[in-house]
Protein backbone atom coordinates (compact mmCIF):
# COMPACT_ATOMS: atom_id res chain seq x y z
CA UNK A 1 0.00 0.00 0.00
CA UNK A 2 1.44 3.34 -1.08
CA UNK A 3 2.02 6.11 1.41
CA UNK A 4 -0.33 9.08 1.33
CA UNK A 5 1.31 12.49 1.62
CA UNK A 6 0.01 16.04 1.67
CA UNK A 7 2.17 18.60 -0.09
CA UNK A 8 1.52 22.22 0.89
CA UNK A 9 3.41 24.74 -1.24
CA UNK A 10 3.61 28.48 -1.69
CA UNK A 11 5.72 31.12 -3.37
CA UNK A 12 6.02 34.87 -3.14
CA UNK A 13 7.58 37.85 -4.84
CA UNK A 14 8.24 41.19 -3.20
CA UNK A 15 7.54 43.32 -6.21
CA UNK A 16 5.96 40.84 -8.66
CA UNK A 17 8.41 40.62 -10.30
CA UNK A 18 10.88 41.16 -7.52
CA UNK A 19 12.95 39.23 -4.96
CA UNK A 20 11.18 35.87 -4.81
CA UNK A 21 11.24 32.59 -2.94
CA UNK A 22 9.22 29.46 -2.36
CA UNK A 23 8.42 27.08 0.46
CA UNK A 24 6.94 23.59 0.63
CA UNK A 25 6.24 21.00 3.30
CA UNK A 26 5.42 17.28 3.00
CA UNK A 27 2.98 16.01 5.63
CA UNK A 28 1.95 12.52 6.61
CA UNK A 29 -1.70 12.38 5.54
CA UNK A 30 -2.69 10.18 8.49
CA UNK A 31 -1.08 12.14 11.32
CA UNK A 32 -0.19 15.56 9.90
CA UNK A 33 3.45 15.05 10.87
CA UNK A 34 5.87 17.20 8.85
CA UNK A 35 8.18 14.78 7.04
CA UNK A 36 10.22 17.22 4.93
CA UNK A 37 10.56 20.94 4.25
CA UNK A 38 11.99 22.77 1.25
CA UNK A 39 12.56 26.47 0.63
CA UNK A 40 14.80 28.58 -1.62
CA UNK A 41 15.42 32.17 -2.65
CA UNK A 42 15.23 32.26 -6.46
CA UNK A 43 16.19 35.83 -7.27
CA UNK A 44 13.91 38.09 -9.29
CA UNK A 45 10.72 36.37 -10.39
CA UNK A 46 6.92 36.69 -10.35
CA UNK A 47 4.55 35.26 -7.75
CA UNK A 48 3.33 32.61 -10.19
CA UNK A 49 6.82 31.40 -11.04
CA UNK A 50 7.66 31.19 -7.34
CA UNK A 51 4.45 29.25 -6.66
CA UNK A 52 5.23 26.73 -9.40
CA UNK A 53 8.78 26.37 -8.07
CA UNK A 54 7.32 25.65 -4.63
CA UNK A 55 5.04 22.99 -6.10
CA UNK A 56 7.96 21.30 -7.85
CA UNK A 57 10.09 21.37 -4.72
CA UNK A 58 7.28 19.84 -2.66
CA UNK A 59 6.69 17.05 -5.16
CA UNK A 60 10.42 16.36 -5.39
CA UNK A 61 10.65 16.14 -1.59
CA UNK A 62 7.71 13.72 -1.51
CA UNK A 63 9.24 11.61 -4.26
CA UNK A 64 12.51 11.40 -2.35
CA UNK A 65 10.61 9.85 0.58
CA UNK A 66 8.46 7.46 -1.49
CA UNK A 67 8.32 7.57 -5.31
CA UNK A 68 5.18 5.40 -5.21
CA UNK A 69 3.25 7.66 -2.84
CA UNK A 70 -0.17 9.16 -3.47
CA UNK A 71 -0.09 12.95 -3.16
CA UNK A 72 -2.70 15.53 -2.24
CA UNK A 73 -1.36 18.98 -3.17
CA UNK A 74 -2.85 21.94 -1.31
CA UNK A 75 -2.06 25.50 -2.38
CA UNK A 76 -3.62 28.93 -2.04
CA UNK A 77 -2.78 29.71 -5.68
CA UNK A 78 -6.00 29.31 -7.66
CA UNK A 79 -3.99 29.64 -10.88
CA UNK A 80 -1.63 26.75 -10.16
CA UNK A 81 -4.36 24.49 -8.81
CA UNK A 82 -6.68 25.06 -11.78
CA UNK A 83 -3.90 24.75 -14.37
CA UNK A 84 -2.43 21.59 -12.85
CA UNK A 85 -5.93 20.11 -12.55
CA UNK A 86 -6.38 20.66 -16.29
CA UNK A 87 -9.29 23.06 -15.99
CA UNK A 88 -7.39 26.17 -17.09
CA UNK A 89 -5.02 26.46 -20.02
CA UNK A 90 -1.40 27.39 -19.39
CA UNK A 91 -0.83 30.37 -21.64
CA UNK A 92 2.19 32.12 -20.14
CA UNK A 93 5.50 30.85 -21.60
CA UNK A 94 7.23 31.02 -18.18
CA UNK A 95 4.65 28.67 -16.67
CA UNK A 96 4.62 25.91 -19.29
CA UNK A 97 8.03 24.31 -18.60
CA UNK A 98 7.42 24.51 -14.85
CA UNK A 99 4.03 22.82 -15.16
CA UNK A 100 5.55 20.19 -17.43
CA UNK A 101 8.26 19.50 -14.86
CA UNK A 102 5.69 19.12 -12.08
CA UNK A 103 3.67 16.69 -14.21
CA UNK A 104 6.65 14.38 -14.72
CA UNK A 105 7.33 13.78 -11.03
CA UNK A 106 4.35 11.48 -10.37
CA UNK A 107 1.80 9.79 -12.65
CA UNK A 108 -1.28 12.06 -13.01
CA UNK A 109 -3.56 9.57 -11.28
CA UNK A 110 -1.51 9.72 -8.07
CA UNK A 111 -1.67 13.50 -7.57
CA UNK A 112 -4.74 15.57 -6.71
CA UNK A 113 -4.93 19.36 -6.34
CA UNK A 114 -7.00 21.38 -3.90
CA UNK A 115 -7.23 25.13 -3.40
CA UNK A 116 -7.10 26.24 0.26
CA UNK A 117 -7.38 29.73 1.80
CA UNK A 118 -4.14 31.51 2.59
CA UNK A 119 -4.69 31.15 6.33
CA UNK A 120 -4.60 27.36 5.95
CA UNK A 121 -1.30 27.49 4.09
CA UNK A 122 0.73 29.17 6.82
CA UNK A 123 3.49 26.58 7.04
CA UNK A 124 4.48 26.87 3.37
CA UNK A 125 3.98 30.64 3.43
CA UNK A 126 6.34 30.92 6.39
CA UNK A 127 8.99 28.88 4.60
CA UNK A 128 8.71 31.04 1.48
CA UNK A 129 9.16 34.20 3.54
CA UNK A 130 12.10 32.67 5.39
CA UNK A 131 13.71 31.94 2.01
CA UNK A 132 13.17 35.52 0.82
CA UNK A 133 14.54 36.88 4.10
CA UNK A 134 17.62 34.65 3.74
CA UNK A 135 18.09 35.87 0.17
CA UNK A 136 17.95 39.46 1.36
CA UNK A 137 20.76 38.68 3.82
CA UNK A 138 22.72 36.90 1.09
CA UNK A 139 22.69 33.53 2.84
CA UNK A 140 21.03 30.23 1.86
CA UNK A 141 17.85 29.12 3.63
CA UNK A 142 18.41 26.41 6.24
CA UNK A 143 15.73 24.25 7.92
CA UNK A 144 14.88 25.44 11.39
CA UNK A 145 16.85 28.65 11.05
CA UNK A 146 13.80 30.62 12.16
CA UNK A 147 11.56 28.80 14.63
CA UNK A 148 7.89 29.80 14.51
CA UNK A 149 6.53 31.42 17.63
CA UNK A 150 3.69 29.35 19.16
CA UNK A 151 0.44 31.28 19.47
CA UNK A 152 -0.74 31.79 23.04
CA UNK A 153 -4.45 31.47 23.82
CA UNK A 154 -5.70 33.08 26.99
CA UNK A 155 -5.92 30.53 29.78
CA UNK A 156 -4.36 27.76 27.70
CA UNK A 157 -0.81 26.48 27.16
CA UNK A 158 0.92 27.52 23.97
CA UNK A 159 0.02 25.25 21.08
CA UNK A 160 2.83 24.03 18.85
CA UNK A 161 2.06 24.45 15.11
CA UNK A 162 2.49 21.66 12.60
CA UNK A 163 6.12 21.05 11.86
CA UNK A 164 7.40 22.59 15.08
CA UNK A 165 9.94 20.38 16.79
CA UNK A 166 9.60 19.99 20.53
CA UNK A 167 12.76 20.60 22.61
CA UNK A 168 14.76 17.43 22.95
CA UNK A 169 14.32 17.23 26.72
CA UNK A 170 10.52 16.94 26.38
CA UNK A 171 10.80 13.59 24.64
CA UNK A 172 8.43 12.20 22.05
CA UNK A 173 4.87 13.55 22.14
CA UNK A 174 1.86 11.37 22.78
CA UNK A 175 -0.18 11.39 19.58
CA UNK A 176 -3.89 10.65 19.43
CA UNK A 177 -5.02 9.70 15.93
CA UNK A 178 -8.75 10.41 16.09
CA UNK A 179 -11.02 8.29 13.91
CA UNK A 180 -14.72 8.90 13.58
CA UNK A 181 -16.51 5.58 13.09
CA UNK A 182 -17.78 4.47 9.69
CA UNK A 183 -21.30 5.13 8.47
CA UNK A 184 -24.42 3.54 9.91
CA UNK A 185 -27.85 3.56 8.29
CA UNK A 186 -28.56 6.81 10.19
CA UNK A 187 -25.45 8.68 9.04
CA UNK A 188 -26.46 9.67 5.47
CA UNK A 189 -29.90 10.65 6.80
CA UNK A 190 -28.16 13.05 9.25
CA UNK A 191 -30.15 11.77 12.23
CA UNK A 192 -29.12 12.36 15.83
CA UNK A 193 -27.38 9.17 16.92
CA UNK A 194 -25.85 9.25 20.36
CA UNK A 195 -25.43 7.17 23.49
CA UNK A 196 -29.14 6.96 24.24
CA UNK A 197 -30.37 5.66 20.90
CA UNK A 198 -30.57 2.32 19.12
CA UNK A 199 -26.79 1.73 19.01
CA UNK A 200 -26.77 0.95 15.26
CA UNK A 201 -24.21 -1.25 13.54
CA UNK A 202 -22.06 -0.22 10.60
CA UNK A 203 -23.80 -0.18 7.23
CA UNK A 204 -22.19 -1.89 4.21
CA UNK A 205 -20.74 1.52 3.29
CA UNK A 206 -19.42 1.92 6.83
CA UNK A 207 -17.71 -1.47 6.70
CA UNK A 208 -16.02 -0.49 3.44
CA UNK A 209 -14.86 2.74 5.06
CA UNK A 210 -13.45 0.81 8.01
CA UNK A 211 -11.52 -1.43 5.61
CA UNK A 212 -10.14 1.62 3.78
CA UNK A 213 -8.93 3.38 6.90
CA UNK A 214 -7.44 0.13 8.21
CA UNK A 215 -5.41 -0.22 5.03
CA UNK A 216 -4.23 3.40 5.22
CA UNK A 217 -3.13 3.11 8.85
CA UNK A 218 -1.44 -0.23 8.21
CA UNK A 219 0.55 1.38 5.40
CA UNK A 220 1.87 4.03 7.78
CA UNK A 221 2.67 1.57 10.58
CA UNK A 222 2.68 4.26 13.30
CA UNK A 223 -0.30 3.27 15.47
CA UNK A 224 0.78 1.38 18.59
CA UNK A 225 -2.54 0.93 20.40
CA UNK A 226 -6.28 1.08 19.66
CA UNK A 227 -8.88 2.49 22.06
CA UNK A 228 -12.58 2.78 21.27
CA UNK A 229 -15.92 4.10 22.43
CA UNK A 230 -18.16 1.34 23.79
CA UNK A 231 -20.85 1.94 21.15
CA UNK A 232 -21.26 -0.73 18.49
CA UNK A 233 -20.36 1.34 15.42
CA UNK A 234 -17.06 2.33 17.00
CA UNK A 235 -16.25 -1.16 18.29
CA UNK A 236 -16.84 -2.59 14.80
CA UNK A 237 -14.66 0.09 13.19
CA UNK A 238 -11.93 -0.40 15.80
CA UNK A 239 -12.01 -4.19 15.41
CA UNK A 240 -11.48 -3.92 11.66
CA UNK A 241 -8.49 -1.59 12.08
CA UNK A 242 -6.98 -3.52 15.00
CA UNK A 243 -7.19 -6.81 13.10
CA UNK A 244 -5.25 -5.26 10.22
CA UNK A 245 -2.65 -3.82 12.60
CA UNK A 246 -2.35 -6.91 14.78
CA UNK A 247 -3.38 -5.01 17.91
CA UNK A 248 -5.93 -5.51 20.68
CA UNK A 249 -8.82 -3.12 21.29
CA UNK A 250 -9.42 -1.40 24.60
CA UNK A 251 -12.78 0.22 25.45
CA UNK A 252 -12.88 3.69 27.05
CA UNK A 253 -16.32 4.80 28.30
CA UNK A 254 -15.34 8.46 28.13
CA UNK A 255 -15.20 8.32 24.32
CA UNK A 256 -18.91 7.57 23.84
CA UNK A 257 -21.12 10.00 21.95
CA UNK A 258 -23.43 12.58 23.52
CA UNK A 259 -26.78 11.34 24.82
CA UNK A 260 -29.26 13.28 22.68
CA UNK A 261 -32.25 12.40 24.83
CA UNK A 262 -35.61 12.67 23.06
CA UNK A 263 -33.86 13.74 19.86
CA UNK A 264 -32.27 10.33 19.25
CA UNK A 265 -33.12 9.07 15.78
CA UNK A 266 -34.61 12.39 14.62
CA UNK A 267 -33.33 14.69 11.89
CA UNK A 268 -32.50 18.31 12.64
CA UNK A 269 -35.68 19.37 10.81
CA UNK A 270 -37.79 17.00 12.90
CA UNK A 271 -36.29 18.36 16.11
CA UNK A 272 -36.93 21.90 14.87
CA UNK A 273 -40.57 21.01 14.28
CA UNK A 274 -41.16 19.16 17.57
CA UNK A 275 -38.89 21.01 20.03
CA UNK A 276 -38.18 24.47 18.54
CA UNK A 277 -37.55 26.32 21.81
CA UNK A 278 -35.33 23.57 23.21
CA UNK A 279 -33.31 23.43 19.97
CA UNK A 280 -32.76 27.20 19.99
CA UNK A 281 -31.57 27.03 23.58
CA UNK A 282 -29.23 24.13 22.73
CA UNK A 283 -27.72 26.02 19.80
CA UNK A 284 -27.28 29.14 21.96
CA UNK A 285 -25.34 27.45 24.78
CA UNK A 286 -23.21 24.34 25.11
CA UNK A 287 -24.44 24.12 28.73
CA UNK A 288 -27.97 23.27 27.57
CA UNK A 289 -28.96 19.62 27.27
CA UNK A 290 -31.27 18.20 24.58
CA UNK A 291 -34.91 17.55 25.42
CA UNK A 292 -35.73 14.62 27.68
CA UNK A 293 -32.67 14.30 29.89
CA UNK A 294 -29.96 14.39 27.26
CA UNK A 295 -26.36 15.41 27.83
CA UNK A 296 -25.02 18.94 27.32
CA UNK A 297 -21.83 19.53 25.37
CA UNK A 298 -20.31 21.02 28.53
CA UNK A 299 -20.90 17.71 30.31
CA UNK A 300 -19.41 15.85 27.35
CA UNK A 301 -16.32 18.08 27.53
CA UNK A 302 -15.78 17.20 31.19
CA UNK A 303 -16.11 13.50 30.43
CA UNK A 304 -13.87 13.62 27.35
CA UNK A 305 -11.15 15.69 29.04
CA UNK A 306 -11.03 13.20 31.91
CA UNK A 307 -10.68 10.33 29.43
CA UNK A 308 -7.97 12.27 27.60
CA UNK A 309 -5.98 12.72 30.78
CA UNK A 310 -6.25 9.03 31.66
CA UNK A 311 -5.09 7.98 28.20
CA UNK A 312 -2.22 10.47 28.16
CA UNK A 313 -0.93 8.98 31.40
CA UNK A 314 -1.33 5.39 30.22
CA UNK A 315 0.13 5.84 26.71
CA UNK A 316 2.79 8.50 27.25
CA UNK A 317 5.07 8.91 24.24
CA UNK A 318 3.04 6.54 22.04
CA UNK A 319 0.76 6.92 19.02
CA UNK A 320 -2.77 5.77 19.87
CA UNK A 321 -5.81 5.40 17.62
CA UNK A 322 -8.97 6.64 19.36
CA UNK A 323 -12.14 5.48 17.60
CA UNK A 324 -14.98 7.74 18.63
CA UNK A 325 -17.80 10.01 17.46
CA UNK A 326 -18.41 13.53 16.16
CA UNK A 327 -18.73 15.30 19.51
CA UNK A 328 -15.82 13.68 21.38
CA UNK A 329 -13.44 14.14 18.44
CA UNK A 330 -14.46 17.79 17.99
CA UNK A 331 -14.11 18.29 21.74
CA UNK A 332 -10.55 16.94 21.77
CA UNK A 333 -9.69 19.27 18.87
CA UNK A 334 -11.34 22.23 20.58
CA UNK A 335 -9.51 21.63 23.84
CA UNK A 336 -6.17 21.24 22.02
CA UNK A 337 -6.69 24.60 20.29
CA UNK A 338 -8.03 26.39 23.35
CA UNK A 339 -11.03 27.34 21.20
CA UNK A 340 -14.36 28.47 22.70
CA UNK A 341 -17.13 25.88 23.20
CA UNK A 342 -19.13 27.38 20.33
CA UNK A 343 -16.45 26.22 17.89
CA UNK A 344 -18.05 22.75 18.03
CA UNK A 345 -20.77 24.08 15.74
CA UNK A 346 -18.18 25.32 13.22
CA UNK A 347 -16.29 22.08 12.54
CA UNK A 348 -17.00 19.52 9.83
CA UNK A 349 -16.27 15.89 10.65
CA UNK A 350 -17.04 13.22 8.07
CA UNK A 351 -17.67 9.54 8.70
CA UNK A 352 -14.40 7.53 8.86
CA UNK A 353 -12.34 10.74 8.81
CA UNK A 354 -8.97 11.04 10.54
CA UNK A 355 -7.76 13.86 12.75
CA UNK A 356 -4.66 13.97 14.96
CA UNK A 357 -3.46 15.83 18.05
CA UNK A 358 0.04 15.64 19.54
CA UNK A 359 0.50 16.29 23.26
CA UNK A 360 3.86 17.34 24.72
CA UNK A 361 5.20 16.78 28.22
CA UNK A 362 5.05 20.49 29.07
CA UNK A 363 1.31 20.73 28.35
CA UNK A 364 1.54 21.96 24.76
CA UNK A 365 -0.93 20.48 22.29
CA UNK A 366 -0.59 20.60 18.51
CA UNK A 367 -3.43 19.90 16.07
CA UNK A 368 -1.79 17.95 13.25
CA UNK A 369 -4.77 16.90 11.10
CA UNK A 370 -8.51 17.53 10.88
CA UNK A 371 -11.22 15.67 8.95
CA UNK A 372 -8.92 13.94 6.47
CA UNK A 373 -10.82 11.58 4.15
CA UNK A 374 -8.15 11.01 1.49
CA UNK A 375 -8.06 7.28 2.29
CA UNK A 376 -11.72 6.96 1.25
CA UNK A 377 -11.20 8.10 -2.35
Amino acid sequence: MAHRFIVEADGGSRGNPGPAGYGAVVLDAATGEALAEAAEYIGTATNNVAEYRGLIAGLEAAKAIDPDAEIAVRMDSKLVVEQMSGRWKIKHPDMRPLAARAQTLFPPGRVTYEWIPRERNKHADRLANEAMDAGKRGVPWEPGAVAPEPVAVAGQPKAAPVGWAAPADLGAPTTFVLLRHGETALTPQKRFSGSGGSDPELSPAGRRQADAVAAALAARGTVQAVVTSPLRRCRETAATVAARLGLEVRVEEGLRETDFGAWEGLTFAEVRERHPADLDAWLASTKTAPTGGGESFAAVARRVSAARDRLLEQYAGRTVLLVSHVTPVKTLVRLALGAPPESLFRMELSAASLSAVAYYADGNASLRLLNDTGHLR
